[in-house]
């Protein structure tokens, strides 16, 4: 492992190695996501691997995770809490994993609605809740069912359920995904992005536009723990530059 106490420079040195702006390095430091620079006796700041680290660490968790919860790692590892920040890296892949299995049952889902006309809607459609009962073959609790769940909740006229042709078609996917074993906690899940959707190609391709974001945030957490494990290596505080009375550097 790199000895974390050698020496990187001034604050363009890290801003430069680091992807980010002289002011950004400032910022961070003065957030606590970096370790407190040590001074030349001139008063310029000095920063070594540690902080070059903290910086790389915190860029790859960020884009992992969100800024919020990368700079909460960060201070928790510099304050001592290393529980603390190990957790919260484990939060955040936890919430990836949650993501990725939303991610199966939405394509799993649009696999089992390819025959369905996602977008299509028919204005001949308009039914009520016998007719729609007795075209997709169910009962017409079934249907009282998806309507307490939110799934297709019809029009009234009156005291009399109406569904209008929008409605018809979301029975039509959600009927076909029941069949396809989903359950309800399930179809709330993937129903809207279904929806949403302005054809089947524009499904697969926000599908697969997903499954890459993910699989980017999965890897920058990847890199975000091989730096933020250097940092944690280090338990020592920095010490002071050491830098006084040698040339100042600006």
């Amino acid at each position: 492992m790199d000895n974390l106490n050698s020496l990187v420079g001034r604050t363009v040195d890290v801003a430069r190695a680091a992807g980010y702006s002289t002011q950004q390095v400032r910022d961070l430091e003065r957030a606590g996501v970096l370790p407190a620079a040590g001074r030349t006796a001139g008063g310029h700041r000095i920063y070594r691997e540690a902080h070059l680290r903290s910086a790389l660490a915190y860029r790859a968790l960020a884009a992992g995770a969100s800024p919020g919860a990368a700079g909460a790692i960060l201070r928790a590892v510099h304050a001592g809490r290393t529980g603390e920040a190990l957790a919260a890296l484990d939060a955040a892949h936890a919430r990836l994993h949650t993501e990725r299995a939303d991610l199966e049952l939405a394509v799993r889902a649009a696999a089992a609605v390819s025959g369905e006309a996602i977008v299509e809607v028919r204005r001949s459609d308009s039914m009520t809740i016998s007719e729609l009962a007795g075209a997709l073959g169910v009962r017409a609790s079934a249907l009282r069912h998806w309507e307490a769940s939110g799934l297709v909740v019809p029009d009234r006229e009156g005291t009399a359920r109406r569904y209008s042709p929008a409605q018809v078609r979301d029975a039509r996917i959600v009927h076909q995904l029941r069949r396809a074993g989903y359950r309800i906690p399930q179809l709330r899940a993937v129903l809207p992005e279904l929806l949403r959707a302005g054809s089947s190609g524009d499904l697969s391709g926000a599908l697969a536009a997903r499954d890459s974001a993910i699989t980017a945030r999965s890897l920058a957490l990847v890199a975000g723990a091989a730096a933020l494990h250097a940092v944690i290596q280090s338990s020592a505080v920095l010490p002071d530059s050491g830098m006084a009375g040698r040339p100042s550097l600006r």
